[in-house]
C-alpha cells in the first residue's frame, strides 16, 4: 500500500461515513485518494529537499509533480526542511497548487494556523524573548485578537507618517546611486542600499524617533538580519557554496539561539525605547487585563512586527518591483513618468502623498498590484485542517483529514491561468487599470487584496502600508528618472538588482524644476 493510500484509508470503515457526509459543494467528483505520496521515510524527504533547493528549484519542483500526476493540482508531497529538523514525518503536506484549492488556506473557519508560519518547523521561542509571536497564533486564539488589535491601531495611526519617512529614505538611496555615477559603467546594487535604508524607514514610519542606524550604529541592520537568519535558515538556500556544505549547515540542524543573544538584546533595548508610546497606550487600554498579555510580550511582538513582517517584507518585495520595471523597459517607463509628473508636486523636495498616488496614478497602482501577484513577499502558506473536509481544485475534489498539514505555493495560485487568463505567467503592467475585479485573487497578505485585516482573521494588519510603500517607490523613481537599466540575478529569496544606467528627468522650464 502506498503512503497516500495509508493516509486516505487509515480509519477503515470511517471512510464510508466520510463519503456520505462530505460532498463537493460544486458537484465535482470527490476522489478517495489525493495523488502523490511521501515515499520512503527519511530518504524520500531528504531527496525531495535536495530537489526543492538545488536540483529543480521550488517552482519546477511543483510543476514536475503536477505533470507527473496528469495535471492534478492537489497533491501529497514532502516539504523541506525534513530530516533532521522536523523528522521525516513532519515533512508531509497536502499541497494546494491552484487558486481555487489555495483559497482554503484563507478560510479561518476551516483551517488552524497555530505554529504554521514557517511551515513544518517552529523556531525556538528563545528567539522571541520566550513569547510566541502573534504570527504563530491561530485567529481563534484570544491572545491573537488582543495583539492584532494593537497592530491594526498602530498601522492606522502611523499611516500619515509613511510618505515623509519614505521620501527621506528614498532620497538617501538614490542620492547614493547618483553619487556612484552609474552612467560611467559602474553598477550599483539596489539590494544593499534597500537593506540599509529601509530598516531606518520601517522604524521611523512605525514609531518615529531616532532611527536604528543612529541609536545603534552601523551594525543595526546586521543585527536584524542575523536574527532573521536564525529563524529562517532551514528555508534558505544558495547562500553558501558548495551546496552540500550549505545543506549540512542550514538544513540539517537548528542553529542555537545563543548565537544572536547579544544582537537581540540590543534590538530589544532599542525597541523598548522607540515603541514606548505604543506600549504605554496598550497598558492604558488594559491590554493585560483583557487577555493577560504583558508589556514584555507586546514588546517582543512589536519587534517581530517591525523586523520580520515589515522590514523583512520590504527587503524582499521592493527589489521585485525594480526587477519588473527593469524588464519592462523604456516604453512603460515613459508612461509611468508622464502619469507621475502630471500628478506629483513639481518640486522634488516636496513629498508625494499616499492620497496623491491613490487618486491620480492608476498605472502606478496597477504595477504594484501586479508585482505582488507575480512575486508575493511570502511564497507559501501553511495551515492544519480543523476538521474532515473536502478541498476543491478546478477539476476535482479531495478528502482531507482533520489535522493534516495543508500547504499552498502562492506563486502558482496567483499565476493560475484559470483565473488570470492566457497571460497569467506574464507581468502585465496595466492589468488592474480600470478593472480591479481580480484583486480578490491577489492574496499576498494572507487574504484577498480587497479584504480587510481584522482581529478575527490572519490577514496582515500592515497590508495597506506595504502597498503604499510600493506605490511610493514607483512614483518617486519616475519623478526623479526618465528611465533606467538594471541587471537582475534571480535568487530564491529576492532578486539581486544592479543598476547599470540611470537617465535623470530633465528640468522643466519656467522655474518648475523636477
Amino acid at each position: 500500500m502506498t503512503s497516500s493510500s495509508k493516509v486516505a484509508n487509515s480509519s477503515g470503515g470511517a471512510d464510508d461515513d466520510l463519503n456520505q457526509k462530505l460532498l463537493s459543494p460544486s458537484g465535482l467528483p470527490v476522489r478517495d485518494e489525493i495523488p502523490g505520496g511521501y515515499g520512503v521515510p527519511f530518504f524520500s524527504p531528504l531527496r525531495d529537499r535536495l530537489d526543492y533547493y538545488y536540483f529543480q528549484g521550488a517552482e519546477e519542483y511543483f510543476r514536475s509533480r503536477i505533470a507527473r500526476h496528469d495535471g492534478a493540482t492537489v497533491l501529497r508531497v514532502n516539504m523541506p526542511p525534513g530530516p533532521f529538523i522536523t523528522g521525516s514525518g513532519g515533512s508531509r503536506v497536502v499541497a494546494l497548487l491552484d487558486a481555487r484549492s489555495y483559497s482554503v488556506l484563507l478560510d479561518d473557519a476551516r483551517v488552524d494556523k497555530t505554529d504554521t508560519l514557517d511551515g513544518t518547523f517552529v523556531p525556538p521561542l528563545a528567539l522571541f524573548g520566550g513569547h510566541r509571536p502573534m504570527a504563530f497564533l491561530d485567529a481563534a486564539d484570544p491572545r491573537h485578537a488582543a495583539l492584532k488589535r494593537v497592530g491594526i491601531r498602530l498601522a492606522a495611526a502611523r499611516m500619515h507618517h509613511v510618505a515623509p519617512a519614505f521620501h527621506a529614505s528614498f532620497g538617501a538611496i538614490f542620492d547614493a546611486v547618483d553619487a556612484a555615477d552609474v552612467g560611467s559603467g559602474r553598477g550599483v546594487q539596489f539590494n544593499k542600499l534597500n537593506e540599509h535604508h529601509m530598516f531606518d524607514f520601517t522604524c521611523a514610519a512605525l514609531f518615529g524617533g531616532k532611527p536604528p542606524s543612529q541609536a545603534m550604529g552601523d551594525g543595526a541592520v546586521s543585527k536584524a538580519i542575523k536574527w532573521l537568519a536564525l529563524q529562517l535558515h532551514p528555508l534558505a538556500s544558495k547562500i553558501i557554496r558548495p551546496w552540500p556544505l550549505e545543506d549540512l549547515l542550514l538544513h540539517t540542524f537548528r542553529l542555537p539561539p545563543f548565537l544572536v543573544r547579544r544582537d537581540y538584546a540590543a534590538l530589544t533595548a532599542y525597541f523598548s525605547s522607540a515603541a514606548s508610546a505604543v506600549l504605554d497606550d496598550a497598558e492604558n487600554k488594559s491590554l493585560q487585563q483583557q487577555c493577560g498579555v504583558t508589556r514584555d510580550e507586546l514588546l517582543h511582538n512589536l519587534i517581530f512586527l517591525a523586523i520580520f513582517n515589515a522590514y523583512g517584507g520590504f527587503k524582499i518585495f521592493l527589489p521585485h518591483i525594480i526587477k519588473w520595471l527593469a524588464r519592462a523597459g523604456p516604453t512603460l517607463h515613459a508612461k509611468l513618468a508622464a502619469e507621475v509628473r502630471a500628478a506629483a508636486p513639481h518640486d522634488r523636495e516636496e513629498t508625494i502623498t499616499v492620497q496623491c498616488v491613490e487618486k491620480s496614478m492608476p498605472l502606478v497602482k496597477s504595477v504594484v498590484w501586479e508585482s505582488l501577484r507575480m512575486n508575493p513577499p511570502v511564497e507559501f502558506q501553511y495551515a492544519r485542517a480543523r476538521e474532515d473536509m473536502v478541498v476543491e481544485s478546478h477539476d476535482a475534489a479531495y478528502k482531507v483529514r482533520k489535522g493534516e498539514m495543508l500547504f499552498g505555493y502562492q506563486s502558482l495560485a496567483t499565476r493560475d491561468p484559470r483565473v488570470f487568463g492566457a497571460r497569467a505567467g506574464e507581468f502585465v503592467a496595466d492589468r488592474f487599470v480600470g478593472d480591479e475585479k481580480l484583486l480578490g485573487s491577489v492574496v499576498w497578505s494572507n487574504g484577498p487584496e480587497n479584504g480587510v485585516a481584522a482581529e478575527g482573521n490572519k490577514q496582515c494588519p500592515g497590508k495597506d502600508m506595504v502597498v503604499a510603500v510600493g506605490r511610493l517607490l514607483v512614483a518617486e523613481l519616475f519623478r526623479r528618472y526618465d528611465t533606467f537599466e538594471a541587471e537582475v540575478k534571480e535568487m530564491p529569496l529576492e532578486p539581486f538588482v544592479t543598476f547599470t544606467s540611470m537617465t535623470k528627468a530633465k528640468a522643466k522650464a519656467a522655474g518648475t524644476s523636477e
